[in-house]
């Protein structure tokens, strides 16, 4: 279409359209042009998209670099401007980059506003950061919506345990006899097992909890339950008593485990009327709260990688963890608690003390990035004056 007037470019360009033939971002040559009245450096300024349209171009308009609709969430900064003319109209654009300097190029003015662009996490449907000292919310997404949350639910139930256990020696060594079949053939379900039990075998509390806080084994925290309060249904009443007391009226509990009711009815321990535990964001991190506060020894145990228990590997899913995928030194990452069921999708509540910080708390529910996203928005909260110390 090289050389053609620029209205019948246009019009090939339609049929083209049409046809189903492909459209590069190249202007034809004999466009009308982009002149450059007067070009000055000024002092790099961050700057974010202002609306949906808006493209980011060369200097004479004759090649596209990127549009805005594919960075939504970008901060720009500028460090040149140039008064710019095309036709008979003259805009003033700005000469802008990413913070990897991978995009650069010129837009005008207009598609841009001064500032940072708002911190987002774009996967998860739930999110906060609390600041463990102060117990203000720092940041959140839909925080406040009660949710499914699959295994983190053990919080609460480690929360119980370590209350009932009230560091006496004794207690940590108590005996449980695994007496129910339901929680043996629990224990050997590909999808809901993971930490064998065998009938009639007897378990210390302690093998329990770390099968449970390591390895989020289903049927070691609903044996932990039932050796707290005596039954399984017993044990859920005290956890909503407990959600209750500490005023969290986003948190409704059927399930010690967190498996659904759905998962749980084949193994006999499906409870309630609902079908999930269901916990906002906000209240999930009040709990983990409560529990690093009242017993810090979860801190030490979160940090845990691996370990042999009852001659089985309970190997912890934090992946944020040292020698881990997602570790980053600087976060500080020592707890808390990973979660998946498909209804719940990948939640996970972290914790961490960066140097001359507070202590921060994360929770991000239903995340398929739930590690990445975690580190985004433990970077975000630490750089919030008010988690300084």
């Amino acid at each position: 279409m090289k050389n053609l007037p620029f209205s019948r470019w246009t019009m090939a360009l339609g049929a083209l359209i049409a046809l189903g033939g492909s459209v590069t971002s190249v202007i034809p040559a004999n466009a009308a042009a982009y002149h450059t009245v007067s070009t000055q450096k000024i002092k790099q300024t961050a700057y974010h998209k202002k609306r949906r349209s808006g493209a980011i171009y060369n200097k004479k308009h004759t090649k596209k670099v990127s549009n805005l609709t594919t960075h939504p969430h970008t901060t720009w900064y500028a460090t040149k401007q140039a008064k710019l003319k095309h036709g008979k109209s003259t805009g003033i654009y700005l000469y802008v980059q990413n913070s990897k300097h991978t995009v650069k190029g010129w837009i005008w003015h207009g598609y841009l506003k001064k500032g940072k662009a708002p911190f987002v996490l774009t996967k998860a449907k739930a999110a906060v950061a609390l600041d463990a000292k102060t117990g203000k919310v720092v940041w959140s997404k839909h925080a406040n919506t009660a949710r499914p949350i699959a295994s983190v639910s053990k919080i609460m139930t480690l929360y119980l345990t370590l209350k009932k256990i009230d560091g006496k020696k004794s207690n940590w060594q108590h005996k449980v006899k695994i007496t129910s079949r339901g929680l043996v053939s629990m224990s050997r379900s590909a999808d809901c097992g993971g930490f064998h039990f065998k009938l009639n075998h007897r378990y210390t509390v302690k093998q329990l909890y770390y099968a449970a806080f390591l390895d989020s084994s289903n049927n070691a925290a609903i044996a932990l339950g039932k050796w707290v309060s005596g039954s399984n249904g017993k044990f859920i009443r005290k956890m909503n008593a407990q959600a209750k007391a500490w005023k969290l009226g986003k948190a409704h509990f059927v399930s010690a485990s967190g498996l659904e009711n759905s998962d749980l009815r084949r193994f006999g321990y499906a409870y309630g009327k609902a079908n999930a535990n269901k916990v906002s964001a906000k209240d999930v991190a009040l709990i983990a709260r409560h529990l690093m506060t009242a017993y810090p020894r979860v801190l030490k145990d979160g940090k845990i990688g691996s370990m042999k228990v009852n001659g089985q590997l309970c190997y912890n899913y934090n992946n944020l963890l040292k020698g881990r995928k997602y570790y980053r030194a600087s976060l500080k990452v020592d707890g808390l608690k990973t979660g998946y069921t498909p209804l719940a999708g990948y939640c996970f509540v972290g914790t961490g003390h960066k140097s001359g910080k507070h202590r921060v708390i994360t929770v991000v529910l239903h995340d398929i990035n739930e590690f990445t996203e975690t580190r985004s928005l433990m970077d975000h909260a630490y750089r919030l004056s008010s988690m300084n110390n």
